[in-house]
């Protein structure tokens, strides 16, 4: 595979250098910034997060600010979550979608202070999108992208390391609760999330001056635990269902062909008239495969003889589960239990389709 050849365009973060010095061997590009996406090998950090505490810089997970009389109306027309039913100091996993109501990003949406929302970007230039809708709505808000860098701190040992760092009342947040905490002479805003299946905290840090205090403080309070510096783990996230805008879906696919069809819940939003009447002719559904598959740079068709039944959008192997573990997009004529045939570049695998991700 080819390397990555750095220049101005990609953005490095607060912690890249630590990052560096931590041994990493592997960037991708996430809306502009880099990404660690290995340290020692794939299954090696797998392993790690399975068991131990990690650190991981995903300041890529750029924050849109919406601040402003109408940021709530705003906010609202965006996405068809119903957001009158998040409750302060929650996070929402909110779609937004297109006119024809297709996925332009699954964020996850806050408010750190009333009357400003913080839409956590994947993958993709929504942050133009929400201001051309701002500005063409004529709605009072200011949208803006506040150098707000988020660490994850990931593992089934972190919520010890965080009591340990920021105190005990971490342990009381909920699942994708929040809230801010006093560290040196600032504060960050911990929320209960991340995009591993390990559980654990994603840290966002509003001020660049407490970046290296923060992960250094972490690096040292977190030695009993075991902590490395670590990123998201492709056969990790896989296991566990946790889908990758860009990857498994697109703007071709709907909330219902994600998965995603519970949090369509109002339609007076963009692509609310297109959600209302559509019926899903296809979805996204755990693939089994009979080996470790190549790398997933390009979709695989998935064939039952002559018929094409999908395609494969990721995969990686599993050393728990001692398999392949795909995600694919696959007609509602194929059902769980049915057989199939991967193509990939490097030749056929066999394939099922599972009644349920492996976590």
């Amino acid at each position: 595979m080819f390397a990555l050849a750095p220049s101005n365009r990609l953005r490095r973060t607060w912690w890249t250098d630590a990052v560096e010095a931590c041994g990493v061997s592997a960037f991708t590009v996430y809306n502009k910034t880099l990404l660690p996406v290995v340290f020692d090998n794939v299954a090696d950090d797998c392993r790690h997060l399975k068991s131990a505490v990690q650190l991981w810089d995903v300041a890529c997970e750029r924050q849109v600010s919406i601040q402003g009389p109408d940021a709530d109306a705003l906010m609202q027309r965006l996405t068809p979550r119903d957001l009158d039913r998040v409750k302060p100091g929650k996070c929402a996993y909110v779609p937004i979608c297109d006119v024809n109501g297709g996925m332009l990003n699954d964020p996850v949406a806050l408010q750190p202070r009333p009357g400003t929302w913080w839409v956590s970007l994947a993958d993709s230039d929504l942050a133009l999108w929400i201001e051309g809708v701002a500005m063409g709505g004529g709605y009072d808000v200011a949208v803006s992208e506040p150098d707000v860098q988020v660490l994850g701190l990931q593992g089934p040992l972190a919520n010890d390391l965080a009591a340990q760092v920021f105190g005990e009342e971490t342990r009381d947040i909920p699942f994708f609760g929040f809230e801010w905490l006093p560290f040196e002479d600032g504060e960050v805003l911990i929320a209960r999330s991340g995009y591993s299946k390990q559980g654990g905290f994603e840290i966002y840090v509003p001020e660049e001056r407490l970046a290296m205090p923060l992960w250094n403080t972490l690096m040292s309070e977190g030695q009993p635990f075991d902590i490395r510096a670590g990123c998201p783990n492709g056969a990790e996230r896989i296991e566990g269902g946790m889908l990758s805008y860009g990857n498994d879906m697109t703007r071709a696919d709907t909330p219902f062909e994600a998965g995603l069809g519970r949090y369509v819940q109002r339609y007076d939003c963009i692509g609310g008239a297109a959600l209302k009447y559509h019926e899903a002719k296809r979805r996204l559904v755990p693939v089994a495969l009979d080996g470790a598959p190549p790398l997933a740079d390009r979709e695989w068709p998935l064939m039952d003889g002559g018929a094409q039944a999908g395609t494969i959008r990721s995969a990686a192997w599993s050393d728990e589960f001692q398999c392949g573990v795909a995600i694919g997009m696959v007609s509602n004529d194929w059902q769980p239990g049915d057989h199939l045939v991967c193509h990939t570049q490097d030749g056929p695998m066999q394939a099922e389709i599972m009644e349920r991700f492996w976590r």
